[in-house]
């Protein structure tokens, strides 16, 4: 494995911390008035997720971790585990639900998603940027309703609650910000 520096850090990146694979979230190289340089920083577990912040001297130096993604077809979930199929060689993958997380709410039948290799291990998942679901709960729109800026709550297809304007009817379908959760447009 490559080692890097902490000048070297950069967002995104996947480093070795305390032999853990971990993503680095932020960080924050501090030059005090007195004494050495060091970095402040704020990293995710790929295993488990969980977020952890330290604070290093500056030019430490850490192994780094090879991250590979591929588009993958998000096929069904059993409740213990998710499945996907590469689609040029219809090999299945299963990733279990930890591993999944937050992601699943966004996760429809037959959609593209990216799965996420670390040194060739199945880590974890992402969704496409935007994706279209069906409101299949939320308080009825009144006609003429058309003050701006309110919202209220809707229940997606894949069971996530999203903010939604009030003229958003059940059978709508809405175009989502996977990101933020935000309404994007109605479809």
């Amino acid at each position: 494995m490559a080692t890097i520096s902490t000048a070297d850090f950069k967002n995104g990146m996947c480093i070795m911390y305390n032999n853990k694979m971990c993503t680095i979230i932020e960080f924050q190289h501090v030059k005090p008035g007195k004494g050495g340089a060091f970095v402040r920083m704020k990293l995710r577990d790929v295993r488990n997720g969980r977020v952890y912040s330290d604070t290093v001297n500056s030019g430490v130096k850490f192994e780094t971790v090879r991250l590979e993604q591929k588009t993958m077809t998000y096929l069904y979930n059993d409740g213990a585990d998710f499945y996907f199929m590469d689609p040029n060689t219809y090999e299945q993958f299963s990733l279990p639900t930890d591993n999944v997380g937050e992601t699943a709410k966004w996760l429809k039948e037959n959609d593209p998603v990216t799965l996420e290799y670390a040194d060739g291990d199945l880590i974890g998942c992402e969704p496409q940027m935007f994706v279209e679901l069906e409101v299949t709960e939320t308080e009825p729109g009144f006609k003429g309703d058309t003050v701006q800026g309110t919202t209220k709550p809707a229940t997606l297809e894949t069971g996530a609650e999203v903010k939604v304007p009030t003229f958003v009817n059940v059978g709508d379908i809405l175009q989502i910000d996977t990101r933020d959760g935000r309404f994007v447009k109605r479809v």
